[in-house]
């Protein structure tokens, strides 16, 4: 039986060019795939932040004046703002579109209960439509304390 291979020398014979075959069609397939790939704009996205000030506040009536920017601390206009009561009261949430300059301003009163000295009210934003900006990660809180 292993005689039959022995004096068989067919085998390696189609191996070289099976080989070079197969690195080509894989290169040429991975090609097409990174050209599609690069097309894609939905890869890249950029995170949004919000700079409230103040961001301490007392309770009562209190207008803050807030910017949405992009990662590299520009501007954005057309985002809508959205302020809800989290640890610290507030009557429903709060919502504002930012203009031209990226800023809005927005009134809230904020109330602390019985026995609390501190509170947060939780800033998110949601990107204007159409492009690739969005809000994942936590904003900055605005603090409100007792007077």
């Amino acid at each position: 039986m292993f005689d039959s291979f022995r004096g068989d020398t067919r085998a390696i014979e189609g191996l070289p060019i099976r080989l070079v075959i197969a690195l080509v069609v894989g290169v040429a397939s991975l090609s097409v795939m990174l050209n599609m790939l690069s097309g894609v704009q939905g890869l890249a996205v950029t995170e949004l932040d919000v700079r409230p000030e103040p961001d301490v506040v007392q309770p009562g009536e209190q207008t803050i004046e807030m910017t949405v920017v992009d990662a590299d601390g520009k501007p954005v206009s057309g985002a809508t703002v959205v302020v809800r009561g989290e640890t610290a009261h507030l009557d429903g949430v709060t919502t504002a579109e930012t203009g031209s300059d990226g800023t809005v301003s927005v009134t809230v009163t904020p109330e602390l209960r019985a026995n609390q000295v501190e509170g947060t009210l939780a800033v998110d934003v949601k990107p204007p439509a159409g492009g690739q900006l969005v809000d994942r990660r936590e904003n900055t809180k605005i603090l409100v304390v007792e007077g």
